[in-house]
């Protein structure tokens, strides 16, 4: 079964803790000093915060598959839609290892589609600058992308 997944960039990483949680109804799976994980099964999302990367906003979307056969199927969905895509492969990230490769949409919009083999206790097993953004090396996945919200009680 596939998860949903989205990556934000936050400045107050305590403050949107405390938001999320309340919006989620539950605690971060995973908690460390610059990043938050909630692994929700309803809705079925991995959605993860950090104080990484650029401006506040989400950094990427993606899906994560619970194996091996489920990424390459998707991955044989990309390439038959003619994405281009960055293969990873192994590689460590945001406190786990994974296997994963990236697309962008044609609107820039990054998509990280991976398989988390385990657990790590750094951010990406490498010293990394505290400004990187998660998976240095991946491919230019675009700008942040910034979701306006409208005034309660309107509608787009």
């Amino acid at each position: 079964m596939k998860r949903f997944h989205v990556h934000a960039h936050v400045e107050n990483l305590q403050a949107s803790i405390a938001f999320y949680a309340k919006l989620f109804g539950a605690a971060p799976t995973r908690q460390e000093s610059d990043y938050a994980k909630w692994m929700l099964d309803d809705p079925r999302i991995n959605f993860a915060i950090s104080t990484r990367g650029g401006k506040p906003g989400v950094d990427h979307l993606g899906i994560q598959t619970d194996s091996e056969e489920e990424l390459a199927e998707l991955k044989a969905q990309a390439q038959a839609a003619d994405m281009s895509l960055q293969d990873e492969g192994e590689t460590s990230c945001c406190y786990a290892r994974s296997d994963k490769y990236w697309v962008t949409d044609p609107q820039g919009i990054a998509w990280e589609q991976f398989h988390t083999l385990g657990d790590i206790p750094t951010f990406g097993g490498e010293a990394q600058p505290a400004a990187s953004a998660c998976c240095p090396g991946a491919a230019p996945r675009g700008k942040p992308v910034a979701i306006a919200v409208k005034p309660a009680g309107s509608c787009y």
